[in-house]
């Protein structure tokens, strides 16, 4: 019985942990390393490159539940008609997400296509917008769950018939988002940018028992998000970032800095340091490396609220990979300015 009552204490405190969290989205801490999935506006905005691609994995809650939420991303995109449009250009982009969480194997499948315009105001500053489309799966195996009704007084006996009924254990549906970014560059080594973006703006049903159900609808995520880059000399660049999240009555707001060091002088080799924090939950150090156009980051979540009694002082790690490149030898037709080494 006490195994049980800790098993179910345990539960518990992994939906409160998720409500203290303020995420009910799929999302990642290294957020300004996934810049497709916090704004469609982002498509095609790298003034160094004329397309790029990376990948995210992140892992969390590994001291609390048996299954930790594993939660994975690949995503690229690229700079359209740069040279048919004299002051601005378009973008085009692809990104997976995948997430895997619990004893039922709860799974989260998203696929997005977005597209974006970014068009230059005067000599220095941009304005873009940008909208995507999504196709989600979400799956559930009801076989490695048990419930209430199935307490044979001793323990979860899973041959005990349950009540509980499933419209469906796999779902689909539509998914819509928009965004608009502002970028600022008043000085050759300055850059400032902000953005606000809207996902589920079509508000979709999601619910594995009733296709009729008011509250399945998934609610519009509101994001708002604001960076700068600064080169304070040839070695250093610093990168202040903020982001704020609301969905329903959740949200999430993290907000830090991380600095590139120049190793080699001409910018091919770079090391990575930067701290953040997520109000409420977690302090989130961070290192990495730039070798010739591709950046590799680890970050990790320190929990920093109550929640780290549960979790064994265990947090959550992600992994951070980008790539940047030219489709021409003779180079990015840039359009504004870009800060780098």
């Amino acid at each position: 019985m006490k195994k049980n009552a800790k098993t179910v204490f345990l539960f518990l405190m992994t939906v409160i942990a998720a409500a203290q969290a303020k995420a009910q989205d799929l999302h990642f801490s290294q957020y300004f390393n996934a810049p497709l999935l916090v704004n469609p506006a982002n498509t095609g905005f790298e003034p160094e490159a004329d397309w790029r691609a990376g990948i995210n994995y992140r892992n969390q809650w590994a001291g609390i539940i048996n299954n930790p939420y594993k939660t994975m991303s690949a995503w690229g995109d690229a700079q359209l008609f740069n040279n048919r449009f004299e002051n601005g250009w378009a973008g085009a982009g692809l990104a997976l997400l995948k997430d895997v969480a619990g004893s039922g194997e709860l799974s989260s499948t998203k696929v997005y296509g977005s597209f974006a315009y970014h068009q230059m105001l005067g000599y220095n500053s941009l304005l873009s917008g940008g909208f995507g489309l999504g196709v989600v799966n979400k799956s559930i195996d009801i076989t490695k769950l048990t419930f209430n009704d199935q307490w044979n007084g001793k323990f979860f006996d899973v041959t005990i018939p349950t009540s509980e009924t499933f419209s469906a254990t796999s779902i689909w549906y539509l998914d819509l988002n928009a965004g608009l970014n502002y970028a600022v560059f008043p000085t050759d080594n300055a850059y400032l940018n902000a953005g606000i973006s809207v996902n589920h703006i079509n508000m979709p049903r999601e619910s594995f028992f009733s296709n009729t159900d008011a509250d399945a609808k998934v609610p519009m995520r509101f994001n708002v998000f604001a960076n700068g880059s600064f080169k304070l000399n040839d070695r250093w660049i610093a990168n202040p970032n903020a982001y704020f999240s609301m969905m329903s009555k959740s949200t999430e707001i993290v907000g830090g800095l991380n600095a590139h060091y120049n190793l080699s002088g001409d910018g091919a080799m770079q090391l990575i340091g930067g701290l953040y924090y997520r109000a409420s939950d977690a302090i989130i150090p961070m290192v990495g490396v730039v070798i010739s156009g591709i950046a590799a980051t680890v970050s990790y979540d320190a929990t920093s609220s109550s929640l780290g009694t549960y979790s064994q002082t265990l947090g959550a790690y992600e992994i951070s990979l980008t790539k940047t490149g030219l489709f021409s030898e003779s180079g990015s037709n840039v359009k504004c300015p870009s800060i780098k080494f």
